[in-house]
């Protein structure tokens, strides 16, 4: 019985495939809409995610600066306010696993007629730990090479690629010119990818911090650094590991209170946090609004329904009058309805998917299609199908026997 009432449906939408096709063009947009803006939104969010990853956790930065100079407010950063016997202290406080001085700056880098413009990291070994930032080749500088100011380097992927090119040479043991002075490449750094920023975080070079204070960049005053990394050691002590820091260096810089601080806190994670809420906001924002179109599907399908009950009421009569149930005229027209709903729903995840691969490949924007994408969209789609289907084809089934028969 039901396999009869499915060819019938199949046969219903075949007599005017113009008017079915037009009716499933909704749906087949409205689904296509939501896969292709979901995957969009999904791969925003990967992205986000794996940048917070790559940055580390629980992280917050502390930058020198910015201190008032004649009444003028200069830039965060720029004012040499921190120094490593602050990063010392800042060792010391309860929930603080990991701390790292850094100074930064831009160096030319040579390696045999190859050379390259790139971020230059001093800082402590301590560093890599706080990062999370491992080695694919190598290894990494010691306490002692900070002691001594040792010219060792650890080369980004970026930089590696720009310096060594194509050819097939391992660049550990190498010796590259930084500024013109020669360090030997003591290790290569696992691919960090993109900042949040969009900063490439491969394309740097680390050096003991007192390498660059004393041989790269210079230091007008000993022990100064830019800015400190302070590692928590979980987010249940985020706050209070805040408040000390601050707490710390106001009573170390003889700030008073209710002065301006020479320093700024910053909490990474937080701001991270943001980011990636911000993205599955946007992920969600995106579906829902492709949704709108699925909703237009629709009542498209219930509006042409309308117009096969109006059309068919003759025939329903007949049927009626030669047995035919209530029940049996409503599964009947409502099947049609879930059959235009599903074929708009399939081609739609085709055109879809084919959508976002064809996205991903011209944009080289990060795409995710997810089976819970494409399977939230058939649900619904399909739901979308017995609801809107449903009032017509209970029409249908309610129609008096006799005056359908009467119906021209």
């Amino acid at each position: 019985m039901f396999s009869a009432m499915l060819g019938e449906a199949w046969h219903a939408m075949g007599a005017n495939r113009l008017r079915t096709f037009l009716t499933m063009l909704g749906m087949v947009i409205g689904v296509s809409a939501v896969v292709l803006m979901m995957a969009i939104g999904q791969g925003a969010e990967a992205s986000v995610k794996r940048s917070i990853s790559a940055m580390g956790s629980h992280l917050f930065v502390v930058l020198s600066g910015p201190p008032r100079m004649g009444g003028a407010r200069t830039a965060t950063g720029n004012a040499p306010s921190l120094n490593v016997r602050d990063a010392t202290a800042m060792n010391e406080l309860y929930g603080v696993v990991g701390v790292a001085p850094v100074t930064m700056g831009k160096g030319q880098v040579v390696y045999a007629s190859n050379n390259w413009n790139t971020d230059i990291i001093g800082t402590t070994p301590e560093y890599m730990d706080i990062r999370g930032w491992s080695l694919s080749a190598g290894y990494p500088f010691s306490s002692s090479d900070t002691r001594s100011a040792t010219r060792v380097a650890l080369l980004g992927k970026t930089v590696v690629q720009n310096l060594f090119g194509e050819e097939d040479v391992d660049p550990v043991g190498k010796t590259i010119r930084i500024n013109q002075r020669p360090f030997v490449v003591l290790g290569v750094l696992d691919s960090k990818g993109q900042t949040l920023d969009g900063r490439d975080q491969d394309d740097t070079i680390i050096v003991p911090l007192t390498t660059a204070q004393r041989k790269l960049f210079g230091n007008q005053l000993p022990g100064t650094v830019r800015q400190i990394m302070v590692q928590a050691e979980s987010d249940n002590v985020m706050g209070m590991v805040e408040e000390a820091l601050n707490s710390l260096l106001n009573q170390r810089h003889n700030i008073r209170e209710g002065a301006d601080s020479d320093f700024s806190v910053r909490n990474l994670t937080a701001i991270a946090n943001s980011a990636a809420e911000t993205a599955r906001t946007m992920s969600l924002l995106l579906g829902a609004i492709a949704s709108v179109s699925l909703l237009v599907g629709g009542i498209g399908i219930m509006n042409i329904m309308l117009v096969s009950v109006t059309e068919r009421t003759r025939e329903i009569g007949i049927r009626m009058a030669i047995g035919a149930r209530e029940r049996d005229i409503l599964m009947q027209f409502l099947l049609e309805a879930i059959m235009i709903s599903i074929v708009g729903c399939l081609i739609g995840i085709v055109i879809g998917v084919g959508g976002a691969i064809l996205v991903s490949a011209f944009t080289q924007a990060e795409v995710i299609i997810s089976s819970a994408s494409v399977l939230i969209a058939f649900s619904v789609a399909a739901s979308i199908g017995v609801f809107f289907g449903f009032y017509p084809a209970r029409k249908a089934a309610r129609l008096n026997p006799i005056e359908a028969l009467r119906y021209q």
